[in-house]
């Protein structure tokens, strides 16, 4: 865990007089989702800091009662990975699928939220105190999104909900940075996490003003953001097979040579190392799930050599996969773990 997740689970634990009868620690316990395994707090802290950042990584069973998590008279970000969900306010409901992202606040009426069951779960959420949110949106609010516009207004007596977006490759890259930041120690963290949360609010809260006539550079870069979501969709749903670019050129509608350019400018990196880490990460979640044999998860992440799966991982996480997850110094001190295979 992160620096400040434990502090703010237990300031969840403690609770204070201003918001005495709520915990969302005990609203995800009732939904049998454990701390530090299914719910996560990275960044921030609702009651010292105004605003929170938490990973949820689960799987329901059966459907979860997503809204006894809200904090009264909140507004929140989820941005979501996997799993479907929705939130409904009066007769408005905004519906959550794969990497798809929106918002929502409560005031004097309760949104209703579920999480549907018999499936697995990842997303983030960013939560806002009015305070907060009141002293970090400029004035006058031109742009804002109208209902927070008169939440605000009305110190957060506003229940309303979003309309969904598509999570772009950018907003994959904040839930990756969110949960691995570049920085390290608490007041670096602190920092950096504040700074994240707004810049993602900004780009969900004020919505950009589209126009009849869009300019060809802004189309151009939309076009292009959106090939190269398709690139990553494709990636992931093709793991073990390890298409070509030109064949990933040709199922996106353009020539390879330019499709590999749009991609390391969008993306900070080539399309076989994102492919790459998508094995990776692919193959960690397969470890930690415990069913399949290390030869199995290689051939499972498109590797027929073991010993290459082996070195890739190991340049990937430090460490052999017969090892994952890293021991932590107290265990390692407990004794000898299992060696690489």
């Amino acid at each position: 865990m992160i620096a400040g997740a434990t502090a703010m689970a237990r300031e969840e634990r403690a609770g204070k007089p201003a918001d005495v009868a709520f915990s969302e620690l005990e609203a995800w316990s009732a939904a049998g989702v454990e701390s530090g395994a299914g719910w996560r707090p990275l960044h921030g802290g609702w009651r010292e800091h105004g605003f929170s950042v938490e990973w949820h990584d689960f799987d329901a069973a059966r459907s979860v009662d997503w809204s006894r998590s809200f904090h009264p008279g909140s507004v929140e970000i989820c941005l979501n990975v996997v799993g479907t969900g929705e939130v409904r306010a009066g007769g408005r409901r905004l519906e959550l699928g794969a990497l798809t992202g929106g918002f929502y606040f409560q005031g004097r009426s309760q949104l209703k939220a579920v999480r549907a069951g018999g499936g697995r779960h990842q997303f983030i959420t960013i939560e806002f105190s009015p305070e907060f949110l009141g002293r970090h949106v400029p004035s006058p609010e031109e742009g804002l999104h109208a209902g927070l516009r008169r939440w605000l207004r009305g110190n957060g007596s506003t229940t309303a909900v979003s309309a969904p977006v598509a999570l772009t490759p950018v907003h994959r890259e904040w839930i990756r940075s969110l949960r691995h930041p570049p920085v390290q120690g608490r007041p670096a963290t602190r920092m950096w996490g504040q700074a994240k949360a707004l810049e993602i609010a900004s780009s969900l809260f004020f919505p950009e003003v589209r126009s009849g006539s869009e300019l060809f550079c802004h189309r151009q870069q939309r076009v292009n953001r959106e090939r190269v979501q398709k690139v990553i969709e494709l990636l992931r749903a093709n793991l073990s097979e390890g298409l070509s670019l030109e064949e990933i050129g040709r199922r996106v509608g353009c020539s390879h040579f330019y499709l590999s350019r749009i991609f390391s400018e969008e993306m900070g990196r080539g399309v076989f190392q994102h492919l790459r880490e998508l094995r990776m990460e692919r193959a960690a979640e397969l470890l930690r799930e415990g069913r399949l044999s290390i030869t199995e998860i290689a051939m499972e992440v498109g590797y027929s050599s073991p010993s290459h799966f082996s070195s890739s991982f190991h340049q990937a996480f430090g460490c052999c996969p017969g090892l994952y997850p890293i021991r932590t110094p107290a265990q390692r001190a407990a004794g000898p773990g299992r060696s690489c295979s």
